[in-house]
């Protein structure tokens, strides 16, 4: 137990360290200020070339956007999640002793090319992320977390981050052993976060990009819009689950476009009694569990 103790604090210190070196001290590899710069980039280009004209530059819910994207990138860490995720890994190291087993490395990728080694992390967590997302439509009890991120009714860049906390766990927790076992640590993530994050931004962003043919690969607004949807196809629980890559999506038929979607609105049935504010919309999917 005391082991487990010392996990906790040792976490806590430091990640406040991390956080407050994050945003003290700029670097290239300081994710705190390519957040800050990749959100200021599109943003600006919403402000230049926006593809809802009527759109304000403070759009519906752009404080509030803003709030989620620090907190779940940051505070929440700072909070619990870096803490428990520690105890978890912990844990789970001292379950594989049990059989004798110090990690489950399956495949080594260190000798690869470096390339190699960051485009199979980045196309294996996209499609784990895939499946993941579409799982939090199809599953009820998901989905009442998943409602945080598909309350939004205007969209732009940080809509991308407004998500529940409870998401973060699932999706980190579904992608460890399959990423442990090739072999990556968290350091692997930087860059491909750091693109993933500029692609989700562009995504959920007021701007009309499709990228051409490279449509077919990479998720874009176009396609996004129709994932936010109000009315989705008869018989589906959603469409366009792709987070940064489109090709699941066209590959596994759940592909829609019927059309550019410029002013479709945005949603789920029941939006008008959502809640509006930070902490309602997180306490709600607890709340109805108990209802």
């Amino acid at each position: 137990m005391d082991k487990y103790i010392n996990v906790v604090l040792d976490a806590y210190y430091g990640y406040f360290d991390y956080l407050k070196n994050e945003i003290l001290y700029p670097s290239w590899t300081n994710y705190f200020w390519w957040l800050l710069g990749l959100s200021a980039a599109v943003w600006l280009l919403e402000v230049v070339f926006p593809w809802r004209e009527k759109q304000a530059i403070f759009r519906k819910d752009f404080w509030l956007d803003g709030f989620y994207m620090f907190f779940n990138f940051f505070l929440f860490s700072l909070i619990a999640y870096n803490a428990i995720s520690n105890i978890a890994v912990e844990a789970f190291n001292d379950f594989l002793g049990v059989f004798g087993l110090e990690n489950i490395v399956a495949l080594h990728v260190e000798t690869w090319p470096v390339w190699a080694q960051f485009l199979l992390l980045f196309v294996l967590a996209d499609f784990i992320q895939w499946n993941v997302h579409r799982a939090l439509h199809k599953y009820p009890a998901l989905w009442e977390f998943h409602k945080v991120h598909h309350s939004v009714e205007e969209m732009g860049f940080a809509a991308h981050l407004r998500f529940h906390w409870v998401e973060t766990i699932i999706y980190k927790t579904v992608q460890y052993i399959p990423l442990a076992m090739i072999g990556f640590s968290l350091v692997d993530f930087f860059i491909v976060h750091i693109f993933t994050t500029a692609i989700g931004h562009l995504n959920h962003a007021n701007l009309k990009i499709t990228y051409g043919p490279l449509k077919y690969i990479l998720n874009n607004p176009i396609m996004h819009i129709w994932h936010h949807a109000k009315k989705l196809p008869e018989g589906t629980n959603g469409v366009n689950y792709g987070l940064t890559l489109s090709v699941w999506d066209y590959l596994f038929g759940t592909a829609y476009i019927p059309n550019e979607g410029k002013d479709e609105p945005l949603g789920f049935d029941g939006m008008e009694t959502f809640p509006k504010s930070f902490w309602s919309q997180v306490t709600y999917p607890f709340i109805q569990k108990k209802k």
